[in-house]
């Protein structure tokens, strides 16, 4: 059924695709389907011109689809994928990594490599080399919500 509607249709079966293709690209935003329906809409361009050749196989035709679909993808993905805005606040959502470089005191020692601070409201677990309660620390980097800080010369 669906290989006697293609051939019905000719040329216009790729241009309906490509219609339907970004009609769902509309529904379900996600630019992904957009690069599909672009490859679509190439090779039915191609095929207006090349239908009744003998080289425009259906075969030449998917492998055709499938290559673009896959280059325009990777290329679509390549210069509309990242987000190249700069903002005000680029450790958003990532607190740990906002703390890198801020100092604070110890309110628990450092024993044996680990320690607490308080950082604004909320309690911090550290290590690094022992210090004293009260000591001034400044936070060198974060794994996970563990803090690794270095004691600040007075």
């Amino acid at each position: 059924m669906i290989a006697r509607l293609v051939t019905d249709l000719g040329p216009w079966s790729w241009w309906i695709l490509a219609a339907l293709l970004l009609a769902a690209e509309l529904l379900a935003p996600g630019v992904f389907l957009i690069w599909i329906g672009a490859a679509a809409l190439v090779i039915g361009a191609i095929s207006l011109a090349l239908w009744d050749t003998a080289v425009w196989s259906w075969q030449l035709q998917l492998l055709l689809f499938a290559v673009l679909s896959i280059a325009f993808a990777l290329l679509g993905r390549r210069y509309y994928g990242r987000d190249h805005a700069k903002t005000d606040e680029p450790f958003l959502n990532q607190r740990e990594a906002s703390l890198i470089g801020r100092t604070a005191t110890l309110h628990e020692p450092i024993a044996e490599g680990r320690g607490r601070i308080k950082l604004d409201d909320t309690w911090w677990p550290v290590q690094g080399k022992d210090a004293p309660a009260g000591a001034r620390v400044r936070i060198a980097s974060a794994h996970g919500r563990t803090l690794t800080v270095e004691q600040v010369p007075n």
